[in-house]
């Protein structure tokens, strides 16, 4: 009886011993003068500019862009969008290899996961025509 118990222990999925919240300053080493590009379940979800000042621009891929800025409450990274009233805020995981984002109180199959990242400017060509969002740093 006592090895069929732990033989359905080892059957158990292991939980994420790796999995870490990244520090602000781990989060800001990481991100600061790049766009990250992240996904869903498996789908494109969106990318974020990340400036050295803590703006911000996001995009979900779609030509429209959103700018904010971001800050650090204890472990969590919160995001502030110009025309939104409250701030979003995120857990930035470091999971092995892996990066995610886990929006405070939702679980973790609701994760952006980072695909990508690099130096290139976002594209946001609308609806603000005339309005560049080429950060001058």
């Amino acid at each position: 009886m006592k090895y069929l118990a732990l033989a359905a222990a080892l059957a158990l999925p292991a939980p994420a011993l790796a999995e870490r919240i990244m520090t602000a300053k781990e989060f800001s080493d990481f991100v600061t003068g790049t766009t990250v590009y992240f996904e869903r379940r498996g789908q494109p979800y969106g990318a974020e500019q990340y400036r050295s000042t803590r703006e911000v621009i996001w995009t979900f891929l779609d030509g429209q862009c959103q700018r904010g800025t971001w800050f650090a409450e204890r472990d969590e990274i919160c995001f502030l969008y110009d025309g939104l009233p409250d701030a979003q805020c995120w857990h930035f995981i470091e999971d092995g290899d892996t990066r995610r984002a886990r929006l405070v109180g939702d679980p973790p199959e609701d994760d952006l996961v980072v695909v990508g990242q690099d130096n290139q400017l976002l594209d946001c060509p609308g609806p603000d025509v005339g309005v560049s969002y080429t950060p001058v740093e």
